[in-house]
């Protein structure tokens, strides 16, 4: 007899129970870690879309030919967000009495905008970006319009649908 293991088995089924044994465990740890960063890359694609409605007053408090700002609490906040849940937007009834409502950020580098009601238009104080009253740039480096929030009335009360990221599509409620 050789060198022969007590077991009976021979160091080639010893060397390839071991190989396949170190494969499985390097490969269920490379899953275990690769696994988190996948599902983070497309939780976006898959996660739904946090839209709620948002009262920011009664009807009255918004005059025809007047711009007001509101602000409001973010559709994606955290419990522990504190004051950075809020967001703020510029709700705008025009003379004919249809509502719309802007981000109060502008589209160049996120500055806050204001309204600057004897010109009638959105300034952004940092670069000089301009926009008029329905949110389309006049002048500066803003390369897109101010985004802007659906608006609706509902039981004498204004209603912004909030969400993450504002929608660029300018929508109006006729009153």
């Amino acid at each position: 007899m050789k060198d022969e293991p007590c077991c009976g088995c021979t160091d080639e089924s010893r060397r390839g129970f071991l190989t396949k044994l170190c494969l499985g465990l390097g490969g269920a740890i490379g899953a275990i870690i690769t696994l988190p960063a996948i599902s983070y890359i497309f939780a976006p694609l898959t996660r739904k879309r946090t839209e709620i409605w948002r009262d920011v007053g009664a009807i009255g408090d918004f005059i025809s030919g007047t711009t007001k700002l509101v602000s409001f609490e973010n559709a994606s906040s955290l419990p522990w967000a504190g004051i950075t849940a809020k967001s703020a937007s510029w709700v705008r009834r025009d003379d004919t009495g249809a509502l719309s409502a802007f981000s109060v950020n502008c589209t160049h580098l996120g500055c806050p905008v204001r309204w600057e009601q004897g010109s009638s238009l959105f300034m952004c104080p940092c670069h000089g970006g301009v926009y008029y009253s329905d949110g389309k740039v006049a002048a500066g480096p803003p390369p897109k319009p101010l985004p802007s929030y659906q608006v609706r009335e509902n039981n004498g009360r204004v209603e912004v649908l909030t969400a993450p990221v504002p929608i660029t599509t300018t929508t109006s409620v006729e009153l």
